[in-house]
C-alpha cells in the first residue's frame, strides 16, 4: 500500500470543516472534483468511509470523526518536519515559539525581542498572536514553549512568573492635557474591558466618586484610536500609550480620588528546554 499522501489530508480536512465540496473547492484553490478524487484516495487508504454523501454535501460518519483528529496530528507534523528543516537551512539550531497577548506584543515585546535575538541569534524565534486566556491553552497544550499574558496561570503543570509590574493611567485626548480626573470623567465616556484583569475591582472603586457612562472595547489598539478621536477615555497600562505620548495625541491625567490598578506581566512555561531556559534567564534579567 502506497504511503499516505499529505494533499489527500489536506483536502479531507478542509472538507471536514465545510462539509461542502464547492466550500472545500474554493479554499483549497482546485476543482470539486479534485476534491472528491483526494477523498476517495484517502479513503482506500485506510479502508473505510469517511463521509456520507448527499449530492455535493458531504457528513462526516463516526469513522471520519475518529480519524480527523489523527489527520491533523500528522498535517502539524508534516509542517513542523517542513519549518524545522528550513530552520536548519537558515543556520537556526534551536527553535523557540512564544505565545503573547496582543497588547504585549505591541508594546514591550519588540524591543525585548530584538536583544534576545541579539544575544541568541541561533534561535529560530516564532510569534504566535492570540488573546489572554488562549495563551495559557497554547503552552499547556505544547503549541508554544513560552507564553506572555496578562493573566496568572494557575492550571497544574504551568510554571507562571511575574516579569514586569507596570502603572495603569487615566488616558484622554491630548487636549485635555490641562484638565483633571472629575473634568474628564464627567465629559467623556470611559472605555472599560480591554485588559483581562482590572477592570472589575477598577468601575467599584470610580463608582465611589463618580457617576460615568462607559462603553466596552475589547482591545487596547481599538481603545486608543477612539481616545485619539475624542470619543473617549481609559485606563491603560502605561507601556501601551508611549507612542501616542510622543505625538502627542493623547495625554496622561492625574488620579485624585481613584486607587490606581497595576498591570502585571506572566511569563508562562511549561517544558524547560534549553531555548526556554534561555529566555527564561533572559527575561528575568
Amino acid at each position: 500500500m502506497r504511503d499516505i499522501d499529505i494533499k489527500w489530508l489536506e483536502t479531507f480536512i478542509v472538507a471536514a470543516k465545510y462539509e461542502n465540496l464547492r466550500k472545500a473547492s474554493e479554499e483549497l484553490y482546485i476543482t470539486q472534483p479534485a476534491v472528491t478524487k483526494h477523498i476517495q484516495r484517502l479513503e482506500q487508504h485506510v479502508q473505510t468511509n469517511l463521509f456520507e454523501r448527499e449530492g455535493k454535501k458531504l457528513i462526516l460518519n463516526a469513522a471520519g470523526q475518529r480519524f480527523l483528529a489523527a489527520a491533523k496530528v500528522m498535517l502539524d507534523e508534516y509542517h513542523h518536519s517542513l519549518a524545522s528543516l528550513e530552520a536548519w537551512k537558515q543556520g537556526f539550531e534551536q527553535k523557540l515559539i512564544i505565545a503573547a497577548a496582543p497588547q504585549i506584543a505591541a508594546s514591550i515585546l519588540p524591543q525585548l525581542l530584538k536583544k534576545f535575538i541579539f544575544l541568541f541569534p541561533e534561535i529560530d524565534v516564532q510569534i504566535k498572536i492570540v488573546n489572554s486566556y488562549d495563551v495559557l491553552q497554547f503552552v499547556s497544550e505544547g503549541r508554544a514553549d513560552v507564553g506572555l499574558t496578562r493573566l496568572y496561570a494557575s492550571q497544574q503543570g504551568l510554571q507562571c512568573d511575574i516579569i514586569f509590574d507596570e502603572s495603569v493611567v487615566l488616558v484622554a485626548p491630548y487636549k485635555e492635557i490641562e484638565n483633571d480626573e472629575a473634568t474628564v470623567l464627567n465629559n467623556y465616556r470611559v472605555i472599560t474591558h480591554n485588559h483581562p484583569t482590572y477592570w472589575n475591582d477598577l468601575l467599584k472603586n470610580i463608582a465611589q466618586y463618580y457617576t460615568i457612562q462607559t462603553m466596552e472595547v475589547n482591545q487596547i489598539e481599538v481603545t486608543k484610536r477612539f481616545i485619539e478621536a475624542e470619543l473617549a477615555v481609559s485606563y491603560l497600562p502605561q507601556s501601551m500609550i508611549q507612542q501616542e505620548l510622543a505625538q502627542k495625541t493623547v495625554c496622561i491625567i492625574e488620579a485624585n480620588h481613584i486607587s490606581l490598578p497595576t498591570s502585571q506581566t506572566m511569563l508562562i512555561t511549561k517544558i524547560m528546554s534549553e531555548e526556554v531556559k534561555k529566555f527564561v534567564a533572559f527575561m528575568k534579567n
